[in-house]
């Protein structure tokens, strides 16, 4: 007995027609559905912007020496003012008199300031010094100091009488050649122990 042979059944499954058409009567088996796609990454997120720190307002400019100067106190203030000063004064002077002490303030003349500053100008530049102690000379100070008596000369022109105006120019001559001597010296060798003053002084025999 011949044994029957099994039929095979052949199908077609092509997914496209002759014309390149998708056709529909063709299931879809498990292992052809298409796979869904992985799902995507999320975006990025954003970049955090970093605070900006406030800007900084340079610094001001210092006020120049044009800057304006405030307004000078009135008439009336400024003579009260004097007023007031001097009776302080008298009061001082009639408190060291009752007390009897010795060198009471006195009152401040054109003269007895050329003085000070003349003073001052020997003792910076080595003329006045504590005895036994050697010679201390500020060559710059007494620059400045001799400087300024030249500003007062400057300043008060025509407004000294003839003696004011004479003991200032006696001043002012002998301070600036003690100061030239004493600039050569340095710029030489030590500065000389000796210095303006004594018998030539210009302050001499002029009444306080």
């Amino acid at each position: 007995m011949a044994e029957k042979k099994q039929d095979f059944v052949v199908s077609d499954r092509r997914r496209f027609g002759a014309e390149g058409e998708l056709r529909t009567d063709v299931p879809v088996t498990e292992e052809e559905t298409p796979a869904a796609p992985p799902p995507s990454a999320p975006p990025p997120p954003p970049p955090v912007q970093q605070a900006q720190p406030p800007a900084v307002a340079p610094p001001t400019a210092a006020a120049d020496e044009s800057e304006e100067l405030p307004a000078p106190p009135t008439a009336e203030e400024q003579q009260q003012q004097t007023e007031d000063y001097k009776a302080s004064g008298k009061k001082l002077q009639e408190l060291f008199a009752a007390r009897g002490a010795q060198g009471a303030p006195a009152e401040m003349t054109f003269e007895r300031l050329v003085e000070s500053f003349y003073m001052t100008a020997l003792i910076q530049l080595g003329a006045i010094r504590t005895e036994g102690e050697p010679p201390s000379v500020d060559i710059m100070g007494a620059r400045q100091t001799i400087d300024s008596l030249n500003i007062l000369q400057e300043k008060t022109k025509g407004n000294l009488s003839d003696r004011e105006q004479t003991l200032l120019q006696n001043v002012l001559f002998e301070l600036r050649m003690a100061w030239i001597e004493i600039t050569n010296a340095i710029a030489s060798g030590p500065p000389p122990g000796a210095g303006p003053g004594g018998p030539g002084s210009p302050v001499a025999g002029i009444k306080k």
